[in-house]
């Protein structure tokens, strides 16, 4: 099959001082940590939500699968739209709407309107992230690019780890729409911090969706995706009913927001360790590792939640973590695989990688609506057969690039 090489973004071909691509990093870690926020904080006071809405829990998740379904679809669309927009420009433009979409699904009394402005929303995410660690892996020293895309995706951790405990406090002291509400306040200062402090920088060249999408014929390419969206699925088919699942293991009402972020603190941990593992030892062996305490993990706390009895604290905060640090430890492993498999097309992989990790969002958020109708044990040990399933398809597509390998063909990447 004929290689097809796609220029990347001017952006990437412009020479950055020393010390340009960490900073840079860490500036664009502020715009994800907004979008992250958005994007999880819901599991917070998802049962809060529900009662406002006059719906059941499942239906109020819906806003969760449209808002991940929406980013998923839209990603690769507004990316053609937008390729020649210079880059600051649009970093700083999807961080103004994201934040007034956020102020708008805070004045919503339905979950109809709600849905719409999450997916509005959405929109405004898919316009960023992708850029912003498209921009990251191209400043960034080869030697050091998953560690760089690692700071990038870091913003969406620490929003686990701060934001989501943080919009539970709120939903409590004052209600869910208030969280919506500082959301968008925060989206706003993070488009102001950028609009600050990245230098202009211009667009790239203009790409067609099917010229955009030509990677995906790829085989490196599209035997990695997949792992992308069944990786995702698997941590997140629980993840929007957090609280239901800590108040089944009778943790305390005045712990819930501690436990949120233990959580985000192991995905914070999980996704730098990961990158700096990655960068040393390889991604196979760093996602295998994942999938396997994932495993573990969620299948942990299901049987915790059959058994009836509250497990110890410190126990249950152990699993809570590894399932945050599981979670997180894919995506930069997953990115730098892509980058691998597509070193010329490394924006538009990175791309398509997002929309994997929200169409895996959206898809275990549904996934997940489905199983808590059977209980809180179900929910937990859907999660860990997914998890079980992702190492086995990693598994299975290593065992193929070796025997690609041995005759001579082309890998899967």
């Amino acid at each position: 099959m004929k290689n097809i090489q796609i220029k990347e973004p001017a952006a990437a071909e412009i020479p950055a001082p020393r010390g340009e691509g960490a900073r840079a990093a860490w500036i664009l870690a502020m715009g994800t940590f907004a979008v992250g926020t958005d994007a999880f904080i819901v599991s917070a006071f998802l049962p809060r939500m529900a009662e406002g809405l006059s719906v059941t829990e499942a239906m109020a998740g819906q806003s969760v699968s449209a808002f991940a379904l929406a980013y998923a679809l839209l990603a690769p669309v507004i990316a053609t739209a937008t390729s020649t927009v210079a880059r600051r420009k649009l970093l700083v433009w999807s961080l103004a709407l994201l934040g007034a979409f956020n102020l708008a699904s805070a004045l919503c009394t339905s979950l109809s309107a709600l849905i719409l402005t999450r997916i509005a929303a959405a929109a405004a995410a898919a316009a960023y992230t992708p850029n912003a660690g498209a921009v990251a892996a191209a400043l960034a020293h080869p030697a050091r690019r998953a560690r760089a895309l690692s700071v990038v995706i870091g913003g969406l951790t620490v929003a686990t780890a701060l934001g989501v405990p943080l919009g539970h406090v709120v939903s409590a002291v004052m209600d869910w729409r208030a969280s919506l509400a500082l959301v968008g306040i925060i989206s706003l200062a993070a488009a102001a911090a950028v609009f600050a402090v990245m230098p202009a920088m211009p667009g790239g060249a203009r790409i067609g969706l099917r010229q955009r999408l030509s990677v995906l014929k790829r085989p490196g390419v599209m035997r990695i995706l997949p792992l992308t969206v069944l990786g995702m699925a698997a941590c997140y088919a629980p993840y929007a009913f957090t609280i239901r699942i800590l108040e089944t293991l009778r943790i305390p009402a005045a712990s819930l927001t501690v436990m949120l972020f233990v959580y985000g603190l192991g995905a914070f941990a999980g996704n730098y360790a990961s990158g700096r593992a990655t960068d040393r030892r390889g991604p196979v062996p760093v996602l295998a590792c994942a999938y396997g305490a994932m495993a573990i993990a969620l299948g942990g706390l299901a049987g915790l939640a059959a058994a009836g009895e509250g497990p110890g604290f410190y126990f249950a905060a152990a699993l809570i973590a590894c399932w945050g640090a599981s979670s997180w430890a894919q995506t930069p492993a997953q990115q730098h695989r892509l980058i691998a498999a597509a070193p010329q097309e490394a924006p538009l992989v990175i791309a398509l990688n997002a929309s994997g990790i929200y169409l895996g969002i959206s898809a275990g958020t549904g996934i997940g609506s489905l199983a808590v109708g059977q209980g809180v044990p179900a929910l937990l040990g859907t999660g860990s057969a997914l998890a079980l399933a992702s190492l086995g398809y990693i598994a299975m597509t290593g065992a193929a690039r070796r025997k690609a390998a041995a005759s001579g063909a082309p890998g899967p990447g």
